[in-house]
């Protein structure tokens, strides 16, 4: 059974036809908290954040590259990023997930 704030994220989440939306969910001196929906066959370059973060997936299918490394991006799957580290992602589906930046 989910819990109100599972509910809640999952009625945030919708896609473009093409392309990618964000939604700050959270923004706080510690940690700022944003969901991102990624449209089937949309991409990311590589970049790089100057914060460490967790990347959680709450639904689709892709692929994140993590330091020159493939992670499946399905439901449920917990991502951790060091700061500075080269990352970039594809959607294959439709695509949604929270990112988690830590503020230090």
């Amino acid at each position: 059974m989910m819990d109100e704030s599972s509910k809640y994220i999952k009625e945030l989440i919708e896609y473009s036809k093409n392309g990618i939306l964000s939604k700050e969910i959270v923004k706080s001196k510690k940690m700022n908290a944003t969901l991102f929906c990624m449209a089937k066959n949309t991409e990311m370059s590589e970049h790089t954040s100057t914060k460490e973060g967790i990347v959680y997936v709450l639904e689709g299918n892709g692929i994140f590259n993590l330091n020159g490394k493939d992670i499946s991006m399905l439901p449920g799957t917990f991502i951790h990023m060091k700061k500075n580290s080269p990352h970039s992602l594809t959607a294959h589906e439709n695509t949604s997930f929270l990112l988690l930046l830590c503020n230090n």
